[in-house]
């Protein structure tokens, strides 16, 4: 018997197959760490499992009170270790690097993804679970019809591997929808550009019309002289990570 609600308008799908729990905690062990961030705990499941790893310093970021309080009377050793916050207003909870795991709240699963690039200097990995459909659209590559803003400004900085697929059946109270979990580990050499701000800005302007000719989405950032060059000719999703990059130092 569970002494929690569930709530909705927080994207609560809480995972209860030990399974899918166990091969995300194998996962996790292929990658050296010292310091373990939890996002979204809820009841548990998880948590259970990652208390255990030897040798790790541990803490879980809760939004909600009542997830809070079950949390920390269910597993003492919980005490000092859970922050009470949402993760979207919260600074490095560690001095130095540490990795990110959670079954992230499907309602906010890109902007955790925007913070960890905020934290990407002490942050080579991360291990998530997402509705399905985002998680490929994390993975995916140039070409592909699930290739946009998420998969170049997350690809610019980490390589990502997608890992299995949960079924809802596996979740308390089960989504509408697939899920999966993709593994982010930092590159050691991100694409160079002109500044991080031009990138986002260019990728932005060529995906929000995808459908239009290179030239014709992103002409206002470029002199018109070089809109000349044969790769305006292509859609966005036609380019490489590195052609984004290469072309932000082609800006006005």
């Amino acid at each position: 018997m569970q002494d929690y609600t569930l709530k909705k308008g927080l994207g609560q799908h809480f995972l209860k197959d030990e399974r899918i729990l166990e091969q995300i905690t194998q996962a996790l062990g292929k990658t050296a760490f010292s310091r373990l961030l939890e996002v979204g705990p809820g009841g548990g499941a998880l948590t259970r499992h990652l208390l255990q790893l030897p040798a790790v310093e541990f803490k879980a970021v809760e939004l909600d009170e009542e997830k809070v309080v079950y949390l920390h009377k269910t597993y003492p050793e919980l005490a000092g270790k859970i922050i009470h916050k949402s993760i979207l207003d919260l600074e490095p909870p560690f001095e130095g690097d540490f990795t990110v795991i959670g079954n992230f709240p499907y309602n906010i699963s890109s902007q955790i993804l925007f913070k960890v690039l905020d934290w990407r200097d002490q942050v080579p990995s991360v291990f998530g679970m997402f509705q399905k459909e985002v998680a490929q659209r994390i993975a995916s590559k140039e070409g592909s019809k699930d290739y946009g803003i998420l998969s170049v400004l997350i690809q610019a900085y980490y390589d990502v591997t997608y890992l299995f697929d949960v079924p809802p059946s596996c979740f308390n109270p089960p989504p509408k929808v697939m899920s999966g979990v993709i593994e982010l580990t930092r590159r050691e050499t991100p694409e160079k550009m002109a500044s991080e701000k031009k990138f986002k800005l260019l990728v932005k302007t060529a995906f929000n019309q995808r459908r239009k000719m290179l030239r014709n989405a992103v002409k206002g950032l470029f002199d018109p002289e070089f809109l000349k060059d044969d790769i305006f000719n292509k859609r966005a999703e036609q380019l490489s990570v590195a052609d984004f990059a290469q072309l932000s130092f082609k800006m006005q």
